[in-house]
């Protein structure tokens, strides 16, 4: 009698599991929310659009993109942290959010290298300072020789306080050894409004929000805070170049999903997202808004989170950022 129970018990486990197999197998069957954790118009919201978009053409699926913005990216974090690990909510990432935010708000539900899943990393981006086109300022020294003549009287915009962006302007403040004040908004766009209407000084933002103004003419780009110059603005310098050596602040965007979420759906999404990046026309598309596309295997993804997630919390805490 005990025998057959076993016997049918693992019919039964192995029809469950070849059934879920099934399932992952066929994945996609329906939509797929990619939850955008920031207001339209950003650098995060331009590059989950543009992989929502290339995922649908090139698999027929249905990838919809879905804004849900808040609290330095964290809402829609949360959102994603919250839904079911099925494959078919994933959120489009980034440094700001996942590394930086969860040192800033002491309340969050989550924690990033436990709760979610790493996916697939899309791009990386260097910050740039920028400033207005008509502005008096043309080259970063001449924001500096302002900054020492009048401390704290020069602005700058950013996305948010405490976001990364935020704290790469953090960090040139310290490096330079002046004193600029901080103008946070709710989101890149409205401080590049602001920036373009000459309301901040300066413009401290994710490449990609602000290239569509660079290419414009209306904005005029200062320096770059990677290490290396951009592929997409060859002719601005890097702020190491620009005196202060050493310094190189870069944020990064990728897929994340609930963790739980079947590890052959995970590896289905890892792998088209990064046949795109290989494609020719995505990267001409992803490097035209100032971001450079660099695809990884899931394990060197969640490995890249978790190293910054360790490292970013020195630099939250030195710099006294906070949210309440």
């Amino acid at each position: 009698m005990l025998l057959k129970k076993l016997l049918v018990w693992s019919l039964v486990s192995v029809a469950a599991v070849g059934a879920a197999q099934a399932q992952n197998a066929s994945y996609p069957t329906k939509s797929v929310r990619l939850i955008i954790p920031f207001p339209p118009g950003g650098g995060t919201d331009i590059l989950s659009r543009l992989v929502a978009q290339k995922l649908t053409e090139a698999n027929k699926w249905s990838v919809v993109p879905d804004n849900r913005a808040g609290a330095g990216g964290t809402i829609g974090i949360t959102e994603a942290v919250k839904a079911a690990p099925t494959g078919y909510d994933i959120v489009m990432g980034q440094k700001d959010n996942l590394v930086v935010g969860p040192w800033l708000y002491g309340n969050l539900p989550w924690d990033p290298t436990k709760d979610l899943v790493a996916v697939a990393h899309v791009a990386y981006t260097p910050v740039v300072i920028a400033t207005s086109a008509n502005s008096k300022f043309k080259t970063l020294a001449d924001v500096v020789a302002a900054a020492k003549t009048a401390p704290d009287t020069i602005t700058y915009g950013s996305p948010g306080n405490g976001t990364t962006i935020h704290l790469a302007g953090h960090l040139f403040e310290k490096a330079a050894s002046i004193n600029i004040r901080h103008i946070p908004y709710k989101g890149s766009n409205p401080a590049l409004m602001d920036a373009l209407a000459g309301n901040v000084d300066l413009l401290v933002s994710s490449v990609p929000s602000a290239m569509a103004q660079i290419k414009a003419g209306k904005l005029r780009p200062l320096a770059v805070t990677s290490a290396a110059r951009s592929s997409s603005l060859p002719d601005v310098p890097t702020v190491a170049e620009s005196g202060y050596k050493d310094f190189d602040v870069s944020t990064w965007y990728g897929l994340f999903a609930p963790a739980g979420t079947p590890a052959t759906v995970v590896t289905t999404l890892n792998t088209e997202v990064n046949k795109l990046l290989a494609n020719p026309e995505v990267k001409a598309a992803i490097q035209a808004q100032g971001a450079e596309p660099v695809a990884m295997k899931v394990d060197q993804f969640s490995n890249l989170l978790k190293a910054d997630y360790a490292k970013w919390k020195g630099i939250v805490q030195a710099s006294g950022a906070k949210v309440e």
